[in-house]
C-alpha cells in the first residue's frame, strides 16, 4: 500500500497542477475590426477592487466589437478557481506574444518563473495600462527582482514597478494613498481643461466612481489628463468636499525599457468593477487601450463601448467576491460575469 501511494501521490498533484493551469488563461477571440491581429494580455489580481470582474467586461468589449484577441490571465487557487490576489498565475507565458499588458494586481509577489514573462517584456517597452491598485502591484518580491516591488528603494529603479513605469506607486507620506473615506465617499472625475482634445479623452463625458478617490503625483514627464473629486456621498450628484482639493487620477505617460524603446501607458487611480458601471470612465479606460497601443487615429467620440453578455458586478470590499468560479466559466460572450454559484 505504501508503496502504491508513493507512486499515487505525484501523480494526483501533477493532475491537479494540470487542471488549475488549464483553466487559465481566458480567451476573447475578435473576429473583425481595428485590432484584428494585435493580442492584449490581461492581469487580473487584485483582494479588494474586483479586478477579476473589471477585465473579462473590458476584454470582451475590446474584442466583440473591436477585434482584438483578449487573454485574462488570473490569480488561482490549487483548485483552478479564481482567487483575488493571488500570485499563483497560471498560463502567464502567453505574454511573450502580447502586444500590450493590462494590470489589475495589487501585492503580488510571483516567483521567479512566473515573473520573467512580465519583466521580459517591460524590457522591450510594450505598452502598458494599469488600474487602480497596479500602482502597487507588488510586494514581496526577493532578489533581483525585488526593485519591482512597491516600495523598493533601488537607486536605479526607486519606488519600483508603480512608480517607474505606471508612473506613481503607494506611498501616503509623499501624497498618495487614500483620499477621503473609502466606501463612504465617492469620487467624480473632471478632464482638465488643457487636455480636453486629447484622444484619451475623445467623447468622454460625466465620469463617476464607486470607489474612495486616491491622491496621487505622477512621476515627472507625465501628462495629466484628469483630476478627481472626492464627494461627500456614494451618488453621483453628491457635493465636492471642500478640504479635498482636486486630485490627478488620469494619466499617460511613456516609460524607459531595456531595449531603449518607451513604452505609452494610460494610468487611472480608479477602475473597480462597480466604477465601469459608468460609460464615461468606461469609455475613458477603453480610449486609454487604443492610445497605449498607438491606435489613436482609431479613437472616435461615439465608439460603441456597451458590455457584451450580463455584466453584475459585485460590490467591492476585502474577501468579498464570487466564489468557486473558474476563468472557463466566463468563456464566450453570453455568460455573466461573473456568475453567482450556489
Amino acid at each position: 500500500m505504501n508503496k502504491y501511494l508513493a507512486f499515487l501521490l505525484p501523480v494526483l498533484s501533477f493532475m491537479l497542477s494540470f487542471f488549475a493551469a488549464s483553466a487559465n488563461p481566458l480567451v476573447y477571440e475578435g473576429k473583425s475590426g481595428p485590432g484584428k491581429g494585435k493580442h492584449i494580455v490581461f492581469i487580473a489580481s487584485d483582494h479588494e477592487y474586483r479586478g477579476e470582474e473589471t477585465c473579462p467586461a473590458l476584454a470582451r468589449i475590446l474584442a466583440k466589437r473591436y477585434g482584438f484577441k483578449c487573454t485574462v490571465l488570473f490569480g488561482l487557487d490549487d483548485n483552478g478557481h479564481i482567487k483575488p490576489g493571488s500570485s499563483k498565475i497560471p498560463g502567464i507565458e502567453v505574454v511573450k506574444d502580447a502586444d500590450m499588458l493590462f494590470f489589475f494586481i495589487r501585492f503580488l509577489a510571483p516567483d521567479d518563473k512566473t515573473m520573467q514573462p512580465i519583466i521580459d517584456y517591460l524590457d522591450k517597452g510594450g505598452p502598458v495600462a494599469g488600474l487602480r491598485t497596479t500602482t502597487h502591484g507588488f510586494n514581496g518580491l526577493k532578489g533581483k527582482n525585488s526593485k519591482y516591488n512597491y516600495n523598493s528603494r533601488d537607486k536605479s529603479y526607486d519606488w519600483g514597478f508603480g512608480r517607474q513605469v505606471i508612473g506613481e506607486t503607494w506611498r501616503p507620506r509623499e501624497g498618495a494613498g487614500h483620499y477621503g473615506k473609502n466606501h463612504k465617499y465617492s469620487t467624480r472625475m473632471f478632464v482638465v481643461d488643457e487636455q480636453k482634445g486629447h484622444p484619451v479623452m475623445r467623447g468622454v463625458k460625466d465620469m463617476h466612481a464607486m470607489c474612495g478617490a486616491y491622491s496621487a503625483v505622477p512621476i515627472e514627464g507625465s501628462v495629466i489628463l484628469g483630476k478627481n473629486q472626492v464627494l461627500d456621498s456614494m451618488k453621483p450628484d453628491g457635493k465636492p468636499l471642500a478640504d479635498k482639493p482636486p486630485s490627478p487620477c488620469i494619466w499617460v505617460r511613456e516609460y524607459d525599457s531595456k531595449s531603449g524603446k518607451k513604452g505609452r501607458v494610460f494610468a487611472s487611480t480608479q477602475g473597480a468593477s462597480q466604477d465601469i458601471v459608468n460609460e464615461g470612465y468606461r469609455r475613458c479606460i477603453l480610449n486609454g487601450v487604443f492610445w497605449s497601443m498607438g491606435m489613436e487615429s482609431d479613437i472616435k467620440a461615439d465608439m460603441n463601448v456597451d458590455f457584451v453578455g450580463p455584466y453584475q458586478p459585485t460590490k467591492f470590499s476585502f474577501g468579498g467576491g464570487r466564489k468557486k468560479v473558474k476563468p472557463s466559466d466566463l468563456a464566450g460572450f453570453v455568460s455573466p460575469l461573473l456568475p453567482e454559484k450556489k
